[in-house]
């Protein structure tokens, strides 16, 4: 066992006691709640609602096997103990259901701050470049 960094719901945890076999990340009862806010239960692991089923008595939870059984996205390097969860596909559909985008806050060219919640019932053109 040894530390391990997650992202889950857009926060950065450092995990003391994680294990990891290949890209599973394997954490405490106590650390999966910590970082995800999922709880082991009686009737399984839960959170908001939902409820998956799991083996009693268990030391240590799969993490990244619960979320590929949630089709969320989950990307690992062993090698740099690191994992990123991504969002559940649910959380998403809620999200694309309602065709209001994300508000955020960017800088021109000059500088001036502009937020898209600016151009509500406007048409707007996002430009997005990156080097990788």
């Amino acid at each position: 066992m040894s530390e391990a960094t997650v992202i889950y719901d857009e926060r950065l945890t450092v995990v003391q006691n994680a294990s990891c076999d290949g890209e599973d990340l394997l954490l405490s009862p106590e650390d999966l709640t910590r970082v995800s806010g999922w709880e082991l239960t009686p009737e399984g692991v839960c959170r908001e609602g939902l409820c998956v089923p799991v083996p009693p008595g268990q030391e240590r939870f799969n993490l990244s096997r619960l979320a590929r059984l949630l089709d969320q996205p989950v990307v690992a390097s062993s090698e740099h103990r690191v994992w990123f969860f991504g969002e559940r596909p649910q959380g998403l559909a809620s999200r694309l259901a309602s065709l209001t985008a994300p508000d955020f806050t960017l800088p021109d060219l000059d500088g001036r701050l502009f937020s898209l919640s600016q151009f509500r019932g406007r048409k707007v053109f996002l430009v997005t470049w990156a080097s990788w």
